[in-house]
Order: C-alpha cells, then sequence, then structure tokens
C-alpha cells in the first residue's frame, strides 16, 4: 500500500493561493480594475517613447491652446503638452503611489508580525505606538512635514511609507495572533525553532492574502494623499509635476472654459484610485475562506 505524503503548511498554502487566483479571474470589476491600471502604467511609462515633448521648457508662444491635432489635449499656461504632461504627471503619481504603498506594508507587516509573535507587554508597547499614531491624521503629518521640507519623489515616498504602515500593521498582528496557535508553529518551537524562522516560515507565508490585500488599498490611499499635497501646492516642485499639482494649475483656467487643463487629470485619479479599491475588493473575496464553495 502506498504512502500517503503530508500536506505541509507552504503546499497548502500555495494551493489556496492558486484557488483564491482563480476566484479572482472571475471578479470581472476586479480584473476590470486591472486592466486600468495596466493601461495607465503603459500610458505613463511607455507613452512618452511613443509621445515625446518637452515638460521642462516654457513655450510661450503656444500657451493655453484648445485640443487639436498637433495637441491632442490642448496645452497648459505656460504651453506643456498637456497629453505629454498627464503622461509626466502620472508616471510621478503612480511611482509615489506604488513605491509609498509598497514601503508602508513593509513596515507594517513586519511591525505587526512581530507584535502579534511577541505577545505580552511587547505586544501592548507596539500597538500602543500604533494606535497613537492613528490618532493622528496622516494628511495632517503630511502636510506638516511638505511645507518644512518641500520633498521631491523620493521624499514623499519616504514620507508617506511612514504615515501610511499604521493599518496594516493592524491587519498582520490579527492574522499572526491566529497562526501562532497553529499546529506547524507549536511544532516548530517546540524542537528548537528560532522565533525568527516560525515568523519566516510560517507567518509571513500565511499572512500573504493579508498583506496583499492592504498593499492594493495602500496604493490607492498613498496616490489620493499625493494628490492632495499637491493640490495645494506642497508637493513636488517645478518643472516636476503630478496629477494633484495639474489640477491645482488649471483649477482658475477651467473657469475660463479650459476644461482640458482640469478634467484629463481629474478622471486620471478617480480612474485609478477606483481601479486599486476595485482589485483591492477583489483580492479580498477571492481570499475570503468563508465565500469558498
Amino acid at each position: 500500500m502506498s504512502a500517503v505524503l503530508p500536506v505541509t503548511p507552504t503546499v497548502e498554502a500555495a494551493a489556496g493561493h492558486r484557488l483564491a487566483l482563480r476566484r479572482f479571474a472571475r471578479n470581472r470589476l476586479a480584473v476590470a480594475g486591472l486592466a486600468v491600471v495596466v493601461l495607465f502604467l503603459l500610458f505613463c511609462f511607455a507613452g512618452p517613447l511613443l509621445h515625446s515633448t518637452d515638460q521642462t521648457h516654457t513655450h510661450l508662444t503656444q500657451v493655453n491652446l484648445a485640443p487639436s491635432g498637433a495637441h491632442l489635449l490642448g496645452t497648459d499656461a505656460v504651453g506643456h503638452d498637456e497629453l505629454g504632461r498627464l503622461m509626466y504627471g502620472g508616471k510621478v503619481s503612480l511611482f509615489v503611489g506604488l513605491a509609498s504603498g509598497l514601503l508602508a506594508t513593509v513596515i507594517g507587516t513586519f511591525w505587526g508580525a512581530v507584535a502579534g509573535y511577541a505577545g505580552g507587554w511587547i505586544d501592548a508597547v507596539m500597538m500602543r505606538v500604533v494606535d497613537a499614531g492613528i490618532a493622528i491624521p496622516a494628511l495632517f503629518i503630511l502636510l506638516v512635514v511638505s511645507a518644512i521640507t518641500t520633498p521631491d519623489t523620493w521624499g514623499l515616498v519616504v514620507i508617506l511609507g511612514l504615515v501610511s504602515w499604521l493599518v496594516p500593521s493592524r491587519l498582520v498582528r490579527a492574522e499572526t495572533l491566529t497562526l501562532k496557535g497553529r499546529d506547524y508553529v507549536l511544532t516548530l518551537r517546540a524542537i528548537g525553532g528560532t522565533h525568527g524562522r516560525a515568523i519566516g516560515r510560517h507567518i509571513l507565508p500565511n499572512s500573504v492574502s493579508t498583506v496583499v490585500v492592504a498593499a492594493t488599498f495602500q496604493v490607492a490611499d498613498a496616490i489620493l494623499l499625493v494628490a492632495y499635497v499637491s493640490y495645494l501646492g506642497l508637493g513636488v516642485q517645478p518643472p516636476s509635476t503630478d496629477w494633484g499639482g495639474m489640477l491645482s494649475a488649471g483649477l482658475t483656467a477651467a473657469y475660463s472654459g479650459r476644461w482640458w487643463l482640469i478634467v484629463p487629470p481629474g478622471l486620471a485619479i478617480i480612474l485609478v484610485v477606483c481601479a486599486f479599491n476595485a482589485i483591492g475588493d477583489g483580492l479580498r473575496d477571492a481570499f475570503d475562506v468563508r465565500g469558498r464553495g
């Protein structure tokens, strides 16, 4: 009689992730959100290769031109091609959103995993730090720091990452509290396995679903926060820009009928944020074991 090989937690988790991906693929709204994100990434990062424009120097002979064959989305108050500027600003917004969302998720994941696994007074102290941070609005902190330092693109990534890791840490801590009592974690500790090995081999791999879902929402929140700060004039400084900065620059012109300066960046922000939220909802539903048949 053939022996039955035991199913390890890692294999079981991998099988669960494959099932989650199939469930995600059946979610039309989530797939549409993923398609929108991919299209915007191509538009912003590959688009300038096909539509090359000068976004550094002013062109005072081409100021505030309406959309035409030469400029599909018109030009702004200093003669920049608005379509090229939409790509240029989108590159900054997407890069800051993705990078800061990843940084916040990494910090929050390790903080939450250590707090949940350690328990006791260590958990209490670490989570009181999180509670204190959540009590202060992230937008307020970002506005204060931006007003003091006038950060560049990488500065925004670091600041956003450092103010946005709190919510992911709570989610990962809650997941860790349920995982650390599983048999495979207790067995590892009984045979002399270290705490770091327990977290790295079992806790974090089995928390992937929570981490991935949290990351998508963090990216959406980061893009909105960048737009808020840039709209108030405290984001990246000219000649750099992002979609929030384009909204701020085109607001007064919109009252003069130059809609092309405000509608495209506004729609871009709405579509990308909604797309990331749809992806996050789809991933959450896909990984939710209570919804599996």
